[in-house]
């Protein structure tokens, strides 16, 4: 097998890697669903909310389809909700970085590397929180479900990046997230390095059970762990696989 190439391509979660989610995620997702009357105090509610806690990671639709199998308008009300919902919290609170992410985000641009967050939320909302944040200039790249056929756990927003960007080599992809969901997606979609980021929502050791090759404290410690370039080796000669292009892995979806 030859060596692992260097990594080129970074691809980030958005809401708990990359900016901090301060409970606001859930709360819009617990007044969508009490648009369709799941509201606090019942049952119904706290068995929906667990598995909106276990989902982070997927679209917002697959997390409320999940909660509404039988019932697609309801689904899509919901997502409705869910945006306009987010949307406000944004507009009364605004959004903080995780700190170091905006300065690790810039780093790892100047040691030449492209830089590409995904995320689970629809278009509207992604642009709305790009905006906010100002971070439009600072990376090469967005991902959202609206880009490609399936949103995490499956490994299409990291593919796409990878083509979107033009990598040659599935490897050179680093991947660093916050949830299982995203974990699995940089797995499946062959990322060279893939790391689990502890300011999110899910434990070091289901991050770990996912398939993360590293856990990290924060994303402002990425830049300084890939310059280290026996770690790249390390996580990318875990599983021994054939050298792929990104196409050819596309392709077999």
């Amino acid at each position: 097998m030859s060596d692992p190439p260097p990594v080129t391509l970074v691809c980030c979660g958005l809401i708990g890697a990359a900016v901090a989610d301060n409970g606001m995620v859930e709360r819009a997702f617990a007044e969508a669903i009490a648009t369709q009357g799941v509201v606090t105090g019942t049952t119904a509610y706290a068995r929906c909310m667990a598995q909106v806690h276990r989902a982070r990671g997927k679209t917002t639709i697959d997390v409320l389809q999940g909660l509404f199998p039988d019932n697609q308008a309801r689904a899509q009300a919901a997502e409705l909700a869910f945006d306009r919902s987010y949307a406000a919290a944004v507009d009364r609170t605004g959004l903080v970085p995780v700190p170091g992410a905006e300065q690790a985000i810039d780093k790892l641009t100047g040691m030449g590397m492209r830089v590409c967050l995904i995320t689970g939320f629809s278009r509207r909302v992604l642009g709305m929180v790009m905006d906010t944040l100002g971070w439009w200039d600072h990376v090469q790249a967005v991902r959202c479900p609206d880009d490609v056929p399936r949103g995490c756990p499956a490994p299409d927003l990291v593919l796409s990046a990878m083509l979107r960007l033009g990598v040659d080599d599935v490897r050179e992809t680093a991947v660093a997230d916050c949830t299982v969901h995203g974990i699995l997606c940089g797995r499946r979609a062959g990322a060279g390095v893939v790391t689990g980021v502890l300011t999110g929502t899910h434990t070091g050791e289901r991050l770990r059970d996912a398939g993360a090759h590293h856990l990290l404290a924060s994303i402002a410690d990425l830049p300084d762990m890939l310059a280290a370039a026996g770690s790249i080796q390390q996580a990318a000669t875990e599983t021994d696989r054939p050298q792929r292009r990104a196409g050819d892995v596309a392709g077999t979806m």
